[in-house]
């Protein structure tokens, strides 16, 4: 008799200890969703860059409209704000954006280790869109990507980053020490991928009453960035489709009305305008 109890009593708390077993499970697994595994995408383009590509992103969007002029399947990964290079030389809590620069995404597809990205909090409007991106660039297999757009420029210019460090070429806290850092993680790790960059373009400042050829944020004008990352191109032999020079008519201050709703970003004009001279360039 004895004995019987002393099995129901093991029986009780065998079931017991599952249960709660089950239930610790249960709450870790809510309060600490697993992170998706494995390369689901497999986009043949891949667009990295600022808001001229991230800030519109529905179906008049730049990637969308090139998408169907190509006919290949293209993943937008541009965030609007972000810069090619470092900002915060002081460390990564008062800037934490420097995690998101193009130079830091490089970094995470070579090693496959978003951790930082995914760490990052961002408050600022029209972000919201951030998390997907960096859930979604998880999941590409850029062994299957054939091509990476780079479209960056115009966030460096306003942050005055420095273009070149005489004594350090690879800086990544200067413009194009941080293009060479970049694109020599791409590629060691995708020999075989086609890298072509895009330049920013033509701006004007309502706020200032300024063009991109007269206001100077410290590092020198936005045709000095376009002019580095034309010799960084040469210098690399990388691809560089130039979007400033010449595409945008800006004779006159009006100009600014036919191709960008506020001076910097493009309206549907130039959206369209943006996707048609890239697909031109890639069709060739």
């Amino acid at each position: 008799m004895e004995r019987k109890q002393n099995l129901q009593r093991n029986v009780k708390y065998i079931i017991c200890w599952l249960t709660g077993a089950v239930l610790l499970g249960i709450l870790f697994y809510f309060t600490f969703p697993p992170r998706r595994s494995g390369k689901i995408y497999e986009p043949q383009i891949v667009v990295f860059g600022d808001s001229l590509f991230g800030q519109v992103r529905d179906e008049t969007a730049v990637s969308r409209q090139l998408s169907a002029l190509t006919g290949k399947e293209i993943f937008n990964g541009a965030l609007g704000g972000t810069c090619l290079s470092r900002i915060n030389t002081e460390g990564s809590s008062t800037y934490t954006k420097d995690s998101l620069s193009f130079v830091e995404l490089s970094r995470a597809v070579a090693l496959d280790d978003f951790g930082c990205q995914q760490a990052t909090v961002v408050r600022e409007n029209a972000t919201d869109y951030f998390p997907e991106v960096i859930d979604d660039l998880e999941k590409i297999d850029f062994s299957k990507v054939e091509i990476l757009l780079v479209q960056y420029g115009v966030n460096d210019y306003h942050s005055g980053i420095a273009l070149e460090n005489e004594q350090d070429p690879y800086d990544e806290y200067t413009f194009c020490g941080a293009l060479r850092s970049a694109i020599s993680f791409w590629r060691k790790t995708y020999p075989d991928l086609r890298i072509i960059l895009l330049t920013s373009t033509y701006s004007w400042y309502d706020y200032t009453h300024l063009t991109c050829e007269e206001k100077d944020e410290g590092g020198g004008i936005l045709e000095d960035y376009v002019n580095a990352q034309l010799r960084v191109a040469e210098e690399l032999d990388i691809e560089i489709v130039d979007l400033y020079h010449d595409l945008y008519p800006h004779e006159s201050w009006e100009d600014e009305a036919l191709y960008t709703r506020d001076g910097l970003h493009p309206n549907d004009a130039g959206r369209k305008l943006l996707a048609e001279t890239i697909a031109s360039y890639l069709n060739k």
